[in-house]
């Protein structure tokens, strides 16, 4: 019979007298977990009961004790939880037998309860065991206990009732708690077997609108399952063939080879009733063992379409690196190791961690190195991990499920790391990812499988991982900001990338790189600036360059659109060198022989007072300040945070 997943578990339990009473009393504080009800009944008549219920409803789980548990245990399919006796049990039961005598009978269920010396010596009791496994040996073993002179018996109820028959005095060895907890573990297996029946609905029901054929056999090759596109292909009923041999009914996909070898056979042609299909067998192994093996069989004219789909939809809109390796300007001993470095850990799958100030270009090296990669015809996926809400950052990262909250797209939505599958993801910025997050990721590199947000089954990834941040990692984890595990895992090959004032040596290529880009994009000729980047050049020599080559970027492109906006004006004036400090005045600010010490790295004023006069210059506007300085609000209000709080 089919269950029904939105009525309560439905539990048996079983039992005769004293832990009948002890059922029936407890029942119906159980009412809001299951439904409970209470026979009074056992063995053969209890299985024919249990059968006769299961008829009008589904019964998840069976409760029971002692040679009654056991016996409805071999000859039912249902679950049957037993009511075990605790430590606490014997020492309450003994404890109140000893009121009665000093020369107690114990006589149980199936094996003699271990050590009860010490506990006999310490109740000054005598205790003489016996157990059995039918109702006519407890018989015997109470009428032992009786010719022996013993005439307190505790036991089992099968022991309690015979002494009460021959006029000894029994006492129940069960306690209300030992019932209480085989109930309660009833309701957990009720719960856990719902989950597992829910789990296999859904498999088979996934099954059944696969346009897969799918055939699951056991370990002598009987069939288990076989879904309905198999079942059409093969011009049979799904359930024609349950339980018989693969080999047998169908020769042609036979897995006895994959069951005896438990290796893989994967797409091969096979024609089955005149239908060509592509075959793969795959072995079972489940804890390491071999369970079975799967064959999936797949139309080739359905793979063709789904091939063309792919090319056609797919392939136009996927995201490519923009740079390579050999755009990373620089003739200095510095940028040379940089760029070896790249090229190197580009053969490489391990996870990479770039670590350098803001604007130094740590995205086109991972650009680069993806581009110099085998993963170059697979999506570069970016995300500064600092420019984006936590709640937002989470959906953006692994994606969600339809109706995973108010607002979810429907459909739900890929996350970047699906979106970035096979290819390369870089999370710039990851030392101000969250640590709700941290530990997210940190599942996502380790098991390389993404759990959207409102999904309970993950989703294999096949990603390389390119980190970078301008944080000091070791002092944040130091403050308990970044989980130390995640540190390690992102620390595998790891490039420092110099500020550019370690890199004077390359500021004329850099400025030469930068004007004709800046001159494209203001339609001017770049040899009429030649006497403006000759003084920027020899200015900028003696400047520290807090923003590195991004902020170089900016100031080219900001004397660039100033020229470009006055003409010939500009281009007349007697010095390029006042022009520039009047358009720059932060090349030309005294250089301070101290920096601040902020955030687990060394900023220099000059930067702070850039950062001023482009705010000064946007009327205090942070998101243009935020443009013209190339750095994100985020940046920017932590950058003026740290300024305050490092004043005297």
């Amino acid at each position: 019979m089919k269950r029904d997943a939105t009525l309560p578990p439905q539990i048996v339990a079983v039992g005769f007298r004293r832990i009948n009473k002890m059922l029936q009393d407890l029942a119906p504080s159980f009412h809001t977990l299951a439904d409970i009800e209470v026979v009074d009944v056992g063995f053969a008549n209890a299985v024919s009961r249990v059968r006769q219920m299961a008829e009008r409803r589904p019964i998840d789980v069976v409760v029971a004790a002692g040679s009654n548990g056991a016996y409805l245990r071999q000859h039912l399919d249902t679950p049957v939880v037993l009511v075990k006796v605790g430590g606490f049990d014997v020492l309450q039961a003994l404890a109140h037998a000893k009121r009665l005598s000093t020369r107690v009978g114990l006589v149980t269920y199936e094996g003699t309860l271990p050590d009860l010396g010490p506990l006999a010596h310490l109740l000054t009791l005598e205790v003489v065991q016996h157990t059995y496994r039918t109702e006519e040996e407890a018989r015997i073993c109470v009428h032992e206990l009786r010719q022996q002179g013993i005439e307190v018996v505790v036991g089992s109820g099968a022991a309690v009732d015979w002494a009460d028959d021959l006029g000894m005095v029994g006492v129940f060895l069960y306690s209300v708690d030992a019932v209480r907890g085989a109930l309660d573990d009833a309701v957990e297996v009720a719960r856990a077997s719902r989950i597992e029946w829910a789990k296999r609905e859904r498999l088979n029901t996934i099954l059944g609108q696969l346009s897969d054929g799918v055939i699951a056999v056991d370990r002598e090759e009987r069939i288990q399952t076989l879904n309905p596109a198999m079942a059409e292909w093969l011009g049979i009923e799904s359930g024609q063939w349950i339980g018989r041999q693969l080999s047998e009914v169908c020769p042609e996909l036979g897995l006895l080879n994959t069951l005896r070898l438990a290796t893989p056979d994967l797409e091969r042609i096979e024609k089955v009733k005149g239908k060509t299909l592509i075959a793969n067998r795959m072995p079972i192994v489940e804890q390491g063992l071999l369970t079975g093996a799967v064959l999936t069989c797949q139309d080739p004219i359905s793979i063709q379409r789904v091939d063309r789909h792919i090319r056609s939809r797919i392939q136009p809109h996927q995201e490519a690196s923009r740079y390579e390796l050999s755009q990373l300007v620089g003739r200095s001993a510095v940028m040379a190791q940089v760029r070896d470095l790249a090229q190197g850990y580009a053969r490489s799958p391990s996870t990479v961690l770039l670590l350098g100030e803001s604007g130094t270009g740590k995205e086109l090296i991972a650009q680069g190195i993806h581009a110099a990669s085998d993963r170059r015809d697979m999506p570069f996926v970016a995300v500064n991990c600092a420019a984006v809400s936590e709640s937002l950052l989470e959906s953006e990262l692994f994606g969600y499920e339809e109706g995973a909250f108010t607002g979810a797209r429907r459909g739900g939505k890929v996350g970047l790391f699906e979106a970035a599958h096979r290819g390369t993801i870089f999370l710039d910025e990851i030392g101000d990812l969250p640590l709700t997050l941290q530990t997210r990721l940190l599942r996502v590199l380790q098991e390389r499988e993404v759990l959207r947000i409102g999904a309970t089954e993950p989703t294999p990834i096949q990603v390389r991982v390119i980190a970078a941040t301008h944080c000091d990692l070791k002092s944040r984890v130091e403050q308990g900001l970044f989980r130390l595990d995640l540190y390690y895992r992102i620390n595998i090959l790891r490039i420092e990338v110099p500020p550019l004032r370690a890199r004077l040596q390359d500021l004329s290529d850099l400025v030469g790189l930068l004007l004709d880009k800046a001159c494209r994009l203001h339609r001017i000729q770049p040899h009429a600036l030649r006497a403006w980047m000759a003084a920027l050049i020899e200015q900028g020599m003696h400047y520290p360059w807090p923003g590195n080559v991004r902020e170089l970027e900016n100031l080219v492109e900001r004397l660039v659109a100033y020229v470009a906006a006055r003409g010939e004006e500009a281009l007349a004036a007697a010095s390029p060198t006042d022009e520039l400090q009047h358009l720059a005045p932060e090349l030309f600010a005294t250089p301070r022989a101290a920096h601040r010490h902020t955030g687990g790295h060394q900023m220099p004023d000059a930067e702070m007072i850039h950062i001023q006069a482009v705010l000064a210059e946007c009327g205090g506007d942070k998101a243009r300040a935020c443009q013209r300085l190339g750095m994100s609000r985020t940046t920017l209000w932590r950058k003026l945070k740290e300024a305050q709080t490092s004043r005297p």
